[in-house]
């Protein structure tokens, strides 16, 4: 077992699982929406991308444009929170709630296909 394999693909992993977290709900609730959790997300998509650099190969230079996307998303989707948050800290309205999940969905996404092309270059590998 190579353990820079295991320690990736649970980066990977945890990127699209925390997507997902922050997606589901209600798309204008911002209720159903953590920022904690988008900011999460958003250091673990960093860490996944700060390890696809070392690779070299062909399946390493897609999974680091998906990474590159999904960032990009997901920090285009904090900023948007961030400058849509009222100074009381009640949270975005639900047009800018729309926005945030919309954006976030895309770096759903790209993370979805980031999982998919390290699990196929994983079972073409084993043969």
């Amino acid at each position: 077992m190579n353990f820079e394999r295991v320690v990736f693909g649970f980066f990977i992993i945890l990127a699209l699982s925390l997507n997902a977290a922050f997606v589901a709900g209600g798309v204008e609730a911002a209720a159903h929406h953590n920022v904690w959790i988008l900011t999460l997300t958003i250091i673990v998509n960093l860490v996944a991308i700060g390890l696809k650099l070392g690779d070299r190969s062909q399946t390493g230079a897609l999974l680091l444009a998906s990474g590159l996307v999904a960032g990009f998303l997901l920090i285009t989707a904090r900023v948007v929170w961030i400058v849509a948050e009222p100074g009381s800290g009640g949270g975005p309205g639900p047009g800018e709630m729309a926005d945030i999940v919309s954006i976030a969905t895309g770096a759903l996404v790209a993370n979805i296909i980031a999982t998919v092309i390290l699990v196929g270059d994983t079972l073409l590998s084993r043969r």
